[in-house]
């Protein structure tokens, strides 16, 4: 008679629970928590700044390499006017402002898109992810 208990268990991609604040530090975590209702985090995972957050707290917020950017990301690979996020109540949106090396939205080249918590939103070399407050999930 078999042990059924020593079998290994199997996983099925069903199975897995994703948690888009894995790999995020104390400090991080504390912030998406502490986020008031209508307004998100980007934090930095891939670029010169990486670690960076940018609180998106207004109506319109713009990414670029312009120094009076929201979103400041300073690399040759990123338009002075590259992309915006605008908040419509209590989602938020990026759009492409017709930049040279385009915007991503999960590894798609995207002119505008909705976006969800978790999500990962490319702009030239840089990589952040997006954090809707926690007060918005329904």
């Amino acid at each position: 008679m078999s042990d059924k208990f020593n079998e290994p268990t199997q996983r099925f991609p069903d199975d897995l629970i994703t948690n888009p604040q894995d790999g995020l530090d104390a400090e991080e975590v504390a912030a998406i928590s502490a986020l008031p209702s209508g307004s998100a985090l980007l934090v930095v995972k891939r670029g010169a700044a990486d670690g960076s957050r940018f609180l998106l707290d207004i109506d319109l917020s713009k990414a670029g390499r312009h120094p009076n950017a929201d979103v400041f990301l300073d690399d040759v690979t990123v338009s002075r006017k590259h992309a915006e996020f605008v908040r419509e109540g209590h989602s938020f949106e990026v759009r492409d402002q017709a930049s040279l090396n385009g915007t991503y939205l999960n590894g798609v080249r995207i002119d505008s898109a909705a976006l969800s918590n978790g999500d990962e939103v490319q702009i030239g070399k840089f990589k952040l992810t997006f954090y809707s407050s926690p007060a918005d999930k329904h």
